[in-house]
């Protein structure tokens, strides 16, 4: 009984590494949206006691020849098609609070993805948080799938007007249409990813929020990830970090004036001097 435990364990190990390196690859691809890095910065802003700091992103599910080798290893547990239980939507009248994670996941009210949306959701969450996150370990019971574009919408605004306030009233038309205009929402299947406290990337101390919703048009094949956190300015984390992606956001800014303000007369007066 020891040596097969061994043995077991070792398999598991090598299946881990595996998983690790398969997902280390790039498998998705983000597509250029300029609404989309627009509202980004727009949604990254310091309001009185919390930092907000939004992104939304959009990503092509199309897969090439790679993409194809990767997802076939990683169904290698299981086929494309066969279901996997997800959780219950965490403030979903459906989920029961009498009822333990474990107990969800078995219960007939948990919803249901292939094991190929649930390729598509983890590379997109690789892609998005690289390289400061690894989600390669990531399980169904991790995502959920909303009840409806309803929900999600009343759900998201409800967070961003209650930390932004009236200055979201304007914000908040032009978000959902980028959006709509993108990803066509009244055909989209609307994902969450809410990890337990130690595989939550905002997780972190002075944390107050957050959400990660992915959009998943089957037939365009892209995918649009929308995620959000709001910071206690009390934490040196949050603050750190706000500087840190607005640093990067200006300097950004600032390399692309360079670029397109650098002519053949700038460079020839460059050179005189």
């Amino acid at each position: 009984n020891l040596k097969r435990s061994c043995v077991t364990r070792k398999a598991y190990q090598r299946r881990a590494c595996f998983v690790l390196e398969l997902f280390s690859q790039n498998s998705m691809k983000l597509l250029e949206n300029s609404s989309f890095e627009a509202l980004s910065s727009r949604l990254c802003v310091e309001m009185g006691d919390s930092h907000i700091i939004g992104r939304i992103e959009s990503y092509s599910c199309k897969m090439a020849g790679d993409d194809k080798h990767m997802f076939k290893q990683f169904c290698q547990e299981g086929q494309p098609h066969v279901l996997e239980a997800l959780s219950p939507p965490q403030t979903s009248a459906t989920s029961s609070p009498c009822l333990s994670r474990s107990e969800e996941r078995d219960s007939p009210l948990s919803d249901k993805c292939c094991r190929k949306t649930l390729f598509y959701l983890i590379t997109t969450l690789n892609e998005s948080f690289r390289p400061d996150y690894d989600f390669s370990t990531a399980r169904a019971h991790e995502f959920s799938r909303e009840p409806s574009l309803n929900w999600v919408v009343t759900a998201v605004n409800s967070s961003l007007f209650s930390s932004v306030g009236e200055e979201f009233n304007v914000l908040c038309p032009e978000l959902w249409s980028a959006i709509d205009q993108e990803i066509s929402l009244q055909n989209c299947d609307i994902y969450s990813y809410n990890p337990d406290l130690d595989s939550d990337p905002f997780g972190e101390e002075g944390s107050l929020w957050s959400f990660n919703y992915f959009f998943y048009n089957k037939k365009l094949k892209r995918i649009v990830f929308f995620t959000c956190r709001s910071i206690s300015v009390l934490s040196g984390y949050g603050r750190d970090t706000l500087d840190v992606e607005l640093d990067m956001e200006l300097e950004a800014e600032l390399d692309e004036e360079e670029r397109d303000g650098f002519t053949e007369d700038s460079f020839q007066r460059t050179v005189c001097v």
